[in-house]
C-alpha cells in the first residue's frame, strides 16, 4: 500500500515521503495513529507546505548535531557502580548512565544515542560511540570506577598494566631475536670437514 508519511518515522521516511508498506503495518499502525494517510494527489497537496518547512527543520536539526559531535568528540564520562575486589562489576554500565554523565558535563546527549556493542562489566576505560543521525558518530571515553573509588587511581593502574604490557613485549621480542642470532650464527660456522 502507498502511504504518504505526516511525521518523520526511523527507518521508513521523512515527513511528505510516499513509502510501500505492507497493508497491515497501514491499516494496523501508521494510518490509525495519524502517522501516515492514504497517497492521494488531495493529500499531497495538502502536506507540500509541511513538507519543505519539516526539510527546513531536519537541516537545522543535522546541523546542531554535527555541532554537538564535534563537542563531545573525545570527552570522558566517568560512571561509579558497583564492583568487586578484582574490579568486576555487579552488573554492567547502561546507555542512560552514560548519556546522564554527558548531560551533566553539558553536552546534549540522548540515552539512545549511546551505541553500546557490549555491555561494560569491568573497572576501568572503555570508548564507546555516540550515534546521532545517519553517519554522525562521536566516540567518548567511559572510566568506570568502584563506587568511592578514585578516577585517578583507575587510570594509574591501567597505565601501569600498560605498562608492564610493553615491558614484556618488549623483552619477548629480544629473546626472540637473540634466539635468531644464535640459530644463524650456528649456521655461518665454518665446517670443519673442508680443512
Amino acid at each position: 500500500m502507498r502511504i504518504l508519511l505526516c511525521e518523520d518515522i526511523r527507518g521508513l521516511g521523512w515527513l511528505g515521503d510516499v513509502v510501500d508498506v505492507n497493508d497491515g503495518y497501514a491499516r494496523n499502525y501508521l494510518l490509525p495513529q495519524g502517522r501516515g494517510k492514504p497517497a492521494t494527489k488531495a493529500n499531497l497537496r495538502a502536506i507540500s507546505k509541511d513538507k519543505v518547512k519539516r526539510a527546513e527543520q531536519r537541516k537545522l536539526e543535522e546541523e546542531q548535531l554535527q555541532r554537538v559531535a564535534e563537542a563531545v568528540e573525545g570527552a570522558e564520562a566517568v560512571v561509579a557502580a558497583k564492583a568487586n575486589e578484582q574490579g568486576v562489576l555487579f552488573g554492567s554500565v547502561s546507555a542512560s548512565e552514560i548519556a546522564q554523565n554527558l548531560r551533566e558535563q553539558g553536552f546534549e546527549v540522548a540515552d539512545e544515542d549511546v551505541a553500546l556493542h557490549e555491555h561494560i562489566k569491568q573497572v576501568g576505560t572503555a570508548e564507546v560511540t555516540l550515534k546521532f543521525a545517519g553517519d554522525l558518530t562521536a566516540t567518548v571515553s567511559v572510566v568506570v570506577v568502584p563506587e568511592g573509588g578514585d578516577v585517578e587511581e583507575i587510570k594509574a593502574a591501567e597505565k601501569a598494566a600498560a605498562e608492564k604490557a610493553a615491558q614484556e613485549e618488549k623483552a619477548a621480542a629480544e629473546k626472540e631475536a637473540e634466539q635468531k642470532e644464535a640459530v644463524q650464527g650456528g649456521e655461518n660456522e665454518p665446517d670443519d670437514k673442508d680443512s
